[in-house]
């Protein structure tokens, strides 16, 4: 029986799918500090890259290694242990939040952030480049605009010449 279990094991997938999802979030989570994905794949993943971090705080060959075994990515275990674990130092845990989104549009699913608690947001490009997009942008929505106008136009007048074909004299 499984009364009062309340951690996420994502029982409908098998072991090897589970363990190769698990790495790609680890993976792209410390490499970019900041990932948006379903809310029950950041409450799974929380877990293993909270103890990920506090293993990495020993900084030894062993919990290199043991974190090698978890996440075979040389680069992501460096940065766990060279730059999390040092960051982390005086912090006894929950290194992580996650923030609800809300609802994917395609298929309502729950979708949310989740990131490390001292991510900072990059800072916006310079005013030229922005302004230079803007245009651009401004100018295809322009465009955008007048092809949905020209085409509502042409349904009216299709519709007013069936309308004078169909009426009874």
């Amino acid at each position: 029986m499984r009364h009062r279990i309340s951690k996420q094991s994502f029982g409908g997938r098998k072991q090897g799918p589970k363990k190769a999802l698990l790495r790609g979030l680890v993976n792209s989570l410390v490499e970019h500090g900041r990932i948006k994905t379903t809310l029950t794949k950041a409450k799974f993943m929380r877990s293993h890259v909270e103890k990920a971090i506090t293993k990495g705080k020993d900084n030894t060959v062993h919990s290199r290694r043991v974190l090698l075994s978890k996440f075979p990515n040389k680069n992501t275990v460096n940065t766990i242990v060279s730059d999390l674990s040092v960051r982390f130092k005086e912090r006894p845990g929950g290194y992580t939040r996650i923030i609800k989104v809300g609802p994917r549009p395609g298929d309502m699913a729950d979708m949310a952030y989740i990131e490390f608690v001292d991510y900072k947001l990059p800072e916006p490009k310079s005013d030229e480049t922005v302004n230079a997009i803007d245009k651009v942008e401004v100018k295809r929505q322009k465009e955008i605009a007048k092809a949905k106008k020209a085409k509502k136009k042409h349904i009216r007048q299709m519709q007013n010449k069936s309308r004078k074909i169909n009426r009874p004299k």
